[in-house]
């Protein structure tokens, strides 16, 4: 995903121009997700940080620091793995489309792509035909990375 220092940087300087702040424990959050080759837990995060850092932090302080992230767009929470990643465009400063998650089920490995939000609008006009409403148009997709098959084969 890049230069960790450089994507924690800039998250800072997004924060500050919306008046936010990336303080020492959420930027050390961000970086572990950043850093990370799959989606985490709160729970996961907690042993990281124990790890990484020698400190034990407490799970309503993990997950109150992840909704921040969250509310900030720096990370995506993955609803069906109860899992978070960091967004692969903090250091864009243009709109990607609707985020959706392709998951390794084989090693939790996830890669965000973006879906043209034309493709959205059809999903959500068929969705509203069959009698019900989009809640969120975010797609996580079960998949098998390459390195996986390739593993099975």
């Amino acid at each position: 995903m890049g230069n960790v220092d450089a994507i924690i940087n800039h998250a800072e300087q997004y924060c500050k121009k919306h008046g936010s702040r990336l303080t020492t424990k959420r930027k050390q959050v961000l970086a572990s997700l950043v850093q990370s080759e799959k989606a985490l837990s709160a729970y996961d995060l907690i042993d990281l940080f124990n790890q990484e850092f020698g400190e034990k932090i407490p799970a309503m302080s993990v997950y109150r620091i992840l909704e921040f992230l969250e509310d900030e767009n720096l990370v995506h929470k993955l609803n069906l793995a109860k899992k978070y990643v960091a967004c692969s465009h903090i250091t864009c400063d243009h709109d990607h489309g609707v985020p959706q998650f392709l998951i390794c089920s084989g090693c939790n490995h996830v890669k965000e792509i973006s879906i043209n939000t034309y493709t959205i609008a059809e999903l959500q006009k068929n969705v509203e035909n069959a009698g019900f409403q989009l809640v969120s148009p975010q797609l996580e997709m079960n998949c098998i990375c390459n390195e996986c098959a390739a593993k099975a084969a």
